[in-house]
């Protein structure tokens, strides 16, 4: 049998696959990589609806007025970006970083910037996932939302690009152990200070004005404004977010090390 005559109908066509196509791929795989990941499935998924369920079904803090789950909700929604976002992906980038994964696939053809926008869609993917979790959740629970559906969703994207930012600057300066440790102590600080759980009117007056800048307190407040008390757009809560996702992604892009 012999191959067709006709002018590049057999003619292999060596060369790299369309950009947006690799990113995809590499997209696809952080996702599976991520999901398939027991402990990073804890600390995204399990501990987050955990809070939720717990905080809302036992009289442990005082919440204010109305249901508990209407001011817990929208904290345990920003506490899911920062797992995800800055937790998650901080140390998983980290050990890659360690093992030599980052710079192996930095010698592959999808340049550098390609896959950390791979990395920034797997993030976005398992945050939609979270999202809808914790939502059915708290409707389960009584939750009874409204607001500004746009003004949720930007708030949730300038949210994890401040946290995606934070994160890649933590995993691409420290050693992967120290990135562990720290990520891990970020999130559990975070936590109790950020506004997500314990409402920041509980701290003292001059706490209260240093934790209100975090990117936490920031996105944990703005959700609560719009989602419970139906706030138009909260510009002074973009404004936070927005000036720590530039400074960090900057930062990222500056001091970031691929060995």
């Amino acid at each position: 049998m012999t191959a067709a005559t006709g002018t590049g109908t057999y003619t292999p066509k060596p060369g790299a696959a369309p950009l947006g196509r690799m990113i995809a791929a590499q997209a696809v795989l952080e996702t599976k990589l991520l999901l398939r990941n027991g402990e990073q499935l804890l600390l995204t998924v399990i501990i987050p609806a955990l809070l939720l369920v717990l905080f809302s079904s036992v009289d442990i803090i005082d919440t204010g007025a109305g249901e508990a789950v209407d001011f817990l909700a929208p904290g345990i929604l920003a506490l899911a970006v920062l797992s995800t976002a800055f937790t998650g992906q901080a140390i998983a980038t980290g050990f890659e970083r360690r093992y030599g994964v980052l710079k192996r696939l930095a010698s592959a053809p999808l340049p550098r910037w390609g896959l950390m926008t791979a990395k920034t869609l797997s993030v976005l993917v398992t945050e939609v996932l979270q999202v809808v979790l914790l939502t059915v959740i708290a409707l389960a629970l009584g939750w009874s939302p409204h607001g500004n559906p746009f003004a949720v969703l930007l708030l949730l994207i300038l949210g994890t690009a401040a946290f995606s930012g934070l994160g890649l600057l933590m995993a691409g300066t420290l050693k992967a152990e120290a990135t562990l440790a720290a990520a891990n102590l970020v999130f559990l600080l975070l936590l109790v200070g950020g506004g997500v759980i314990v409402p920041l009117d509980k701290f003292p007056d001059a706490a209260q004005d240093v934790l209100g800048l975090l990117p936490i307190s920031a996105l944990s407040d703005g959700l609560r404004d719009v989602l419970q008390h139906g706030a138009g757009m909260p510009w002074a809560d973009l404004g936070v977010l927005a000036v720590w996702a530039v400074a960090g992604l900057a930062a990222a892009g500056k001091f970031f090390r691929w060995e």
